[in-house]
């Protein structure tokens, strides 16, 4: 039996194809079988993270980041309450010096 591999030149679209229901082919299972996936890129971790009980855990079951809920505010009184009408940007802002090279090096 030949090695599966991806289609070796693309699709003709001026080409009909022909359309098979599930139930038309009883030898699905044997194909639907065969790996056809991109190799799995390596994480970037070392192996020992990988196979950490809490990584491993988030992984399998999909979790995501926790996003608070959105909700409309119908109230116009509660929504000048939280959001001032008359806001003014402030002249000057907060600022950090860039961290530079020259301070990480120890004398």
């Amino acid at each position: 039996m030949s090695k599966p591999s991806f289609r070796a030149r693309p699709l003709e679209a001026s080409k009909p194809m022909p359309i098979f229901m599930s139930e038309e082919l009883p030898d699905l299972p044997e194909y639907s079988a065969i790996n056809r996936a991109v190799p799995q890129m390596p994480s970037g971790m070392k192996k020992e993270e990988e196979c950490e009980h809490h990584l491993q855990r988030a992984i399998v079951t999909g979790l995501i980041i926790p996003t608070p809920e959105v909700i409309q505010i119908g109230d116009m009184a509660a929504y000048n309450r939280l959001y001032a009408p008359n806001f003014k940007v402030p002249k000057q802002l907060i600022h950090m010096q860039p961290f530079t090279m020259e301070q990480d090096i120890p004398d």
